[in-house]
């Protein structure tokens, strides 16, 4: 199968799981039901993901994070942000039910790793970062990084994400230019 055939077939089975979490828990959800929905055969699904967890990761990564690394590689932080919630908006209801997935494959943990493997790979292209520490790892600042963005993340969804992209990107980047010392001056 040439990579456009496995692309095109990757994202008929994330629609197909997506629609199929708008009226179940994912934990409920069988890989016959996606299969299914998607019109193919489960040994299909297979050759293309481990399990439903590998394909909500892979929708996460491919349709939520991965849209940033360009922008975040050309210092357009904000933008990327903007982008990031836009994405989650334009798809609202599968997001709010997503995010209710806890346990081993929780949304947030799933979140948090694709968002550090983006980050440290923006980092490592950059080098290390002079003013800080050697032990300071661009490992470690891309797991901080990621750890107060799935927060936030977190955060704006349970809230119903009724701010707007645009405004979420303001105050996520206000929280971070603000250290503690800032906020505990004020």
């Amino acid at each position: 199968m040439t990579g456009q055939g496995k692309a095109s077939v990757d994202i008929l089975l994330a629609e197909s799981f997506k629609e199929l979490v708008q009226q179940q828990p994912i934990e409920k959800i069988t890989i016959k039901e996606i299969t299914d929905k998607a019109g193919v055969i489960r040994p299909t699904f297979y050759n293309h993901f481990q399990d439903k967890y590998e394909l909500l990761e892979w929708i996460i990564r491919t349709q939520l994070i991965d849209p940033m690394q360009i922008l975040l590689e050309n210092g357009m932080f904000q933008q990327a942000m903007v982008l990031l919630f836009t994405s989650m908006i334009n798809e609202k209801a599968f997001y709010m039910k997503a995010s209710h997935l806890e346990g081993q494959n929780s949304f947030e943990s799933i979140v948090k790793s694709s968002i550090t493997t983006v980050v440290q790979e923006v980092l490592e292209k950059r080098g290390h970062i002079e003013k800080l520490p050697a032990w300071v790892s661009n490992e470690l600042l891309a797991e901080y990084y990621a750890q107060s963005a799935s927060f936030v993340m977190i955060k704006w969804i349970q809230s119903g994400m009724e701010l707007a992209p645009e405004t979420m990107a303001e105050v996520y980047d206000d929280m971070l230019h603000m250290s503690l010392s800032d906020v505990l001056r004020k």
